[in-house]
């Protein structure tokens, strides 16, 4: 299995730190935000890693991580994304990566306390398909919201008015070969971007989506709150 960061987009919503540098570059506590996906990867098992990034600091992320020896992989891999095209989008651009292999997709602002390890075998039993992490939050209207029938997912629902669970699909998301067929069958949703969620649901029409439900803490680093938010729940853990 290989392993994905999305890096890219302009991090709007943390300006003016990001005015002059992206946004997954930015410290939480006593590392670049960047570090904390590759560790959820390598943790993992997955040696095969692409980042995608984007904006005018593309090249940052090379001066950073280099080969990537420092998380102990011979090597990382780049690739660019014009624009803000959305989540699928930036997927997009790693089918020559994947090479027909299944992937571990993770946002690179998202940051999790548990080992997805086991979430990972799961996915690797599976005949095909696709596996997503779920997490119950406070605040569902956020984020993409799925709709639970028993062991079934239903549809997943994005930022919602009124949301059918208070589960949240968290940024990690893995997929057979197929996501890339589905990726070129989407269509921009309202705000110009291709959709993760539409992709999911393409999976959940074919009856092939698994979840599992995340125990230990989870947050995305996107806006003000959440990243001061990641940095109070990764300087606790330091402490411990």
């Amino acid at each position: 299995m290989k392993g994905i960061i999305l890096a890219g987009g302009l991090g709007s919503r943390l300006r003016p730190l990001t005015k002059v540098t992206n946004k997954h570059l930015l410290p939480i506590y006593d590392k670049p935000m960047i570090y904390y996906p590759i560790e959820t990867l390598v943790k993992a098992g997955i040696q095969d890693i692409m980042i995608v990034t984007g904006g005018t600091s593309a090249g940052d992320f090379l001066r950073l991580l280099g080969n990537g020896s420092e998380f102990g992989l011979k090597d990382i891999y780049y690739t660019y994304q014009e624009g803000e095209g959305g989540i699928a989008d930036a997927l997009r651009l790693c089918e020559h990566f994947a090479e027909g292999s299944r992937v571990a997709v993770i946002l690179g602002d998202n940051i999790i306390q548990d080992d997805i390890s086991p979430y990972v075998r799961k996915f690797e039993q599976q005949e095909s398909g696709a596996r997503i992490l779920l997490k119950h939050v406070e605040d569902p209207q956020r984020f993409g919201v799925p709709e639970l029938d028993g062991d079934h997912i239903v549809r997943i629902e994005e930022k919602p008015s009124e949301p059918k669970s208070d589960y949240a699909v968290t940024g990690i998301y893995m997929y057979d070969q197929r996501v890339f067929d589905f990726i070129r069958r989407l269509k921009p949703s309202g705000r110009g971007e291709l959709e993760i969620t539409d992709v999911n649901n393409h999976y959940i029409l074919e009856g092939d989506m698994q979840y599992d439900i995340l125990d230990g803490w989870w947050t995305d680093a996107g806006t003000f709150e959440s990243l001061h938010y990641a940095n109070t729940l990764i300087a606790a853990l330091q402490k411990k």
